[in-house]
């Protein structure tokens, strides 16, 4: 699920837009992002850039949505080598 790179470090995760709140969810199969927002032009990937830019101390412009931006399948590039911050990346995804 996770992959680091010489640019930061790659997740697949899986998006599920317009819950009652943000939260990752975490399965053996599975990480799955839960966001409040709804998927409409593009809301849903600009919350979950945002969410995901709180959680983990990463600036908005560190974080890129590789593949998916349409599906709820979702490949995002964390782009930092701050081992602390990977390390906390590992933990909760």
């Amino acid at each position: 699920m996770l992959k680091e790179t010489q640019d930061g470090v790659i997740a697949n995760i899986k998006i599920s837009p317009n819950s009652k709140k943000n939260e990752i969810i975490k399965s053996e199969a599975e990480v799955k992002i839960k966001i409040t927002a709804q998927p409409i032009d593009g809301k849903a990937n600009k919350a979950l850039i945002e969410y995901l830019s709180k959680e983990f101390k990463i600036p908005k412009t560190s974080i890129q949505i590789l593949k998916g931006e349409t599906s709820k399948e979702k490949t995002i590039l964390f782009k930092t080598t701050d081992s602390d911050k990977i390390t906390k990346l590992k933990e909760k995804l």
